[in-house]
């Protein structure tokens, strides 16, 4: 009995908590009430800084979000293959796929949308299209054959100039003819006797017998281009890497019913299969293009020869074509919210003479046929996407919300040139001299946002390089140019451009090329 006295009583003292413990527990939840008042008021402090010193300045609307850009696509069977690298490369780069009922950013067509897909004359700002209305007269073989560009083999439209070309292959008897159509097919090399003159569509083309073989074999050179402005027309070759394919069979003993020896076919043969190259690239690790070079270097032959002809040809087609882009542009507005990519094909002759054989809209970039193309592609439209301003170095809602997000990337300094120019008496009153129009006083809005682009363009072009306006290599090749007859048949814009492109290029020597 006594002893559960004494535990009850003992129970007691330890149930009831003391008086300092109390306070004690006091103090802890107001000490803790105070810490989460001041949290929340230097919180809201912060907040009302940047509301006054980023929200006005930056003009940061209410609709900002961090929603990713998205993409949607344009053909058949897109989700075969044929396009995994395209839509992997652009996931990578921050795209998530939609379709056409999306708020979209862009549309990657591998067929033609013009006439197929609504609304692409009234595009938002932030909105772009990898096709250019009109480039059917780029792409277009029986177009491009019989357009007189230097450097393509001499053409006959059939059945129309079927008189000129009997003159032609009368004067010159021993040359060889191929056939062809514009879907590319059934292309052999032919009599003048086995030719078909009744089918309509389609021309008669030289053919160049005497190729510069490699291994044995015939070979041709794919130059990925990318035209990113009509009017001022600008544009740009991948320089990374070329693609070269080589015929599945030796050109020599010549048999022209064996299209396998002088057609490159989807069974072409690679670099890594080629004795000659396949050190360069498989244990030197070089690329397609390097390997190739130090071939024809082994030789004593002429890259630079080569080269300069694939930007001489490149530059031609555009050139010549460049007045029916810009009339199929009309009713699209300005071109700001069009690129194209497309793949020059050219061979080479014995004596390093290069032909334009054709030009390839939306070309293959799947890996069905050889895995190891994985590395060219995915560098071709990476780089691709950066020069043309797909990949955002910014994200889309600051640029659409903010001068000062745009300001950092290209402001209105970063365009002026020629300030010996510009503080000369003459231009400080006279505009109508070309080189003043490139003055502040004298630019206009339009030019001002083709050079702001240009700019972005070259300081985002990544293993892309300009071929038009032509690069002037160096500054000193800048200062010393004159004007001439090339100058004088440009545009009035592509005057301005090429000027602007001078004026950089001797500001700062990295523009040069």
């Amino acid at each position: 009995m006594m002893e559960n006295k004494q535990y009850n009583k003992f129970y007691k003292k330890i149930k009831r908590p003391s008086a300092l413990f109390q306070i004690v527990i006091v103090a802890l939840v107001l000490g803790s009430f105070v810490t989460f008042l001041n949290i929340y008021e230097l919180r809201k402090l912060q907040m009302d800084h940047l509301n006054l010193h980023i929200a006005n300045p930056e003009a940061v609307s209410e609709s900002f979000s961090k929603k990713s850009p998205v993409y949607w696509i344009f053909g058949k069977q897109i989700d075969s293959g044929y396009l995994d690298h395209v839509m992997r490369v652009l996931e990578r780069v921050g795209y998530v796929r939609g379709t056409n009922n999306s708020n979209w950013d862009l549309l990657w067509a591998h067929d033609y949308p013009f006439g197929s897909v609504k609304g692409l004359d009234s595009l938002k700002s932030h909105q772009m299209v990898n096709k250019f209305p009109g480039s059917g007269w780029i792409t277009n073989k029986l177009s491009l054959a019989t357009s007189n560009i230097k450097q393509a083999p001499k053409a006959f439209k059939i059945p129309s100039e079927k008189d000129a070309f009997f003159k032609y292959a009368k004067k010159y008897p021993l040359k060889k003819w191929v056939q062809k159509s514009n879907n590319h097919r059934g292309i052999r090399i032919r009599s003048v006797d086995e030719l078909d003159f009744s089918t309509g569509n389609t021309f008669v083309q030289e053919y160049i017998d005497n190729p510069y073989l490699i291994d044995g074999k015939r070979f041709d050179i794919g130059i990925y281009t990318t035209l990113v402005s009509v009017d001022p027309l600008r544009v740009y070759i991948f320089d990374g890497d070329w693609l070269m394919r080589y015929c599945a069979k030796d050109y020599y003993p010549f048999d022209a019913a064996d299209v396998k020896k002088y057609v490159v076919g989807d069974d072409y043969t690679p670099t890594w299969k080629m004795p000659s190259l396949k050190k360069a690239y498989t244990d030197l690790m070089f690329t397609h293009r390097e390997s190739f070079f130090h071939f024809v270097r082994s030789k004593n032959d002429s890259v630079i020869k080569l080269t300069n002809q694939i930007h001489e040809a490149i530059r031609n087609v555009y050139i010549s074509k460049v007045s029916s882009l810009i009339r199929s542009m009309s009713s699209y507005g300005g071109t700001s919210n069009f690129f194209e990519m497309v793949r020059f094909d050219f061979v080479v002759d014995k004596d390093l003479n290069v032909y334009l054989m054709e030009v390839n809209m939306s070309p293959n970039l799947s890996t069905a046929h050889f895995s190891q193309n994985r590395l060219l592609y995915e560098q071709v439209l990476y780089s691709m996407f950066s020069l043309t301003g797909v990949a955002k170095t910014v994200a889309n809602n600051w640029i659409k919300t903010s001068r000062h997000a745009y300001e950092m990337q290209i402001s209105e300094r970063d365009i002026h040139v020629n300030i010996e120019h510009c503080d000369s008496p003459q231009c400080t009153k006279n505009c109508a001299i070309i080189e003043c129009q490139l003055c502040k006083w004298c630019l206009n809005q339009e030019i001002s946002s083709d050079l702001q682009r240009a700019y972005k363009e070259h300081m985002n072009r990544n293993r892309w390089r300009r071929v038009f306006p032509p690069p002037f290599g160096n500054q000193k090749n800048a200062l010393s140019w004159k004007k001439d007859t090339y100058f004088d048949k440009l545009s009035e814009k592509n005057k301005l451009l090429f000027l602007w492109f001078r004026g950089k290029c001797v500001q700062d020597n990295r523009w040069c090329a």
